[in-house]
């Protein structure tokens, strides 16, 4: 099975010319290529001139996908009284306070979003070992630490997503899967890569998107032309 899988991927690189495609080239041939027999996930990788070691060059944030990610995710929410109502009205999939906290401690990980009020940050930090690696952790920054509860669930339910520079200067997210009509691929990475530009440093100097490629889980990655981004970044 590995070696068809290898023969696979070697047929699909040979179909990816060495030259930049427009986003929409980019994406037609993503779809094209693609071999696996699951519905792959979609993902932008883009190299930034940035040097994430400076706390002033960190480039992170979050965009609502217009065209979502092909699955819901599932969303719990950690808040007290009236917020626990408020979240489940807004269709989040787990609610509760401190029983939340406790059946984490023990394991419990069956979640793809976590958000939180501010008054259950306490409790909630207990979690950073557990939730922090898996980029689950609430965050002010991200919209995932508020009282809005309800547009918070709303917004990750639409297709929110959080985008963050790793130590390398790479931002690595998803954008939908190889079964999206490709208009519909190419304007999510599109949303996806004008909210990167928005989050430009103002200490960066340089070229800002140095590189950047499309890929499906098991394809080869497609290097996008960033010429259109670099002229927009201020």
């Amino acid at each position: 099975m590995a070696r068809k899988a290898g023969k696979q991927y070697l047929t699909a690189v040979q179909q990816v010319k060495a030259r930049s495609y427009s986003l929409q080239e980019a994406v037609e041939l993503v779809r094209k290529v693609k071999f696996a027999k699951f519905d792959e996930t979609v993902e932008v990788h883009l190299r930034l001139g940035v040097d994430p070691k400076h706390a002033d060059q960190m480039v992170r944030g979050t965009v609502v996908l217009p065209n979502g990610l092909g699955k819901s995710k599932r969303v719990l929410v950690i808040a007290s009284g009236e917020r626990q109502r408020e979240a489940q009205e807004a269709g989040a999939d787990y609610v509760g306070g401190e029983d939340m906290v406790q059946k984490i401690q023990g394991g419990w990980l069956d979640f793809d979003a976590v958000v939180a009020t501010p008054d259950m940050m306490r409790s909630v930090g207990r979690l950073g070992k557990v939730l922090g690696p898996r980029g689950l952790m609430p965050n002010p920054k991200t919209g995932t630490v508020t009282m809005e509860v309800g547009r918070a669930v709303r917004e990750v339910k639409a297709g929110k997503i959080e985008f963050r520079v790793d130590k390398t200067g790479i931002i690595h997210a998803p954008v939908g899967k190889v079964s999206f009509p490709s208009d519909k691929l190419a304007e999510n990475a599109d949303s996806l890569i004008q909210a990167v530009v928005k989050a430009k440093p103002a200490v960066a100097k340089g070229k800002y998107v140095k590189s950047a490629t499309i890929c499906s889980t098991m394809g080869p990655g497609v290097r996008l032309d960033v010429t259109p981004y670099n002229a927009r970044v201020q």
